[in-house]
């Protein structure tokens, strides 16, 4: 009797430490993708747009397949899981308290699209320059690609003008 007790209190602290996820503020889908499947889209999307917002890698690994392609790679950027895991270390070390709010999720067919509004301050080092306490407020747009539950690509763009010249490394 007490060691079933212990499995199930080990499994309701597991989940009390599991990292909350993301909501978006505006949930747009298809109404004809079959329940299961929107669910398991939403949540590759949530876990990932999570990471983005806490930092937590345990968050990236669930969401993105092992044979995750990040089709829009920035120069220099690792391809595939260590490659988002490292992006997000360079941007925690220049914006270590950065934030990531999901403006607009929006889910159809194979595909989630998520509307990304990133906030911090600049504190860390970019590149070289030490930051000052500068705000950081920035959009990007992500566009995933979801097989079996798992983000298995994924488009990107984001505001690179305005986040450059919120770091201070351009001048307009």
């Amino acid at each position: 009797m007490k060691q079933p007790m212990a499995l199930l209190l080990l499994a309701f602290a597991g989940n009390a430490l599991a990292t909350p996820l993301i909501e978006p503020l505006q949930l747009i889908s298809d109404h004809t993708l079959p329940a299961a499947q929107l669910q398991a889209q939403v949540l590759a999307a949530k876990r990932y747009d999570s990471f983005w917002n806490t930092g937590d890698e345990a968050l990236a690994k669930q969401a993105l397949a092992s044979d995750f392609t990040d089709m829009t790679l920035p120069a220099g950027r690792i391809q595939g899981i260590r490659g988002a895991l490292q992006a997000s270390k360079t941007f925690r070390q220049a914006i270590p308290d950065l934030r990531c709010e999901v403006a607009q999720m929006i889910v159809t067919g194979d595909r989630v699209v998520a509307h990304l509004h990133f906030s911090g301050h600049f504190t860390g080092r970019f590149q070289g320059k030490q930051g000052k306490g500068q705000l950081i407020d920035f959009i990007a747009t992500d566009i995933y690609q979801i097989k079996q539950g798992s983000i298995t690509a994924n488009w990107h763009i984001e505001d690179n003008m305005t986040l450059l010249q919120q770091l201070g490394i351009v001048e307009m």
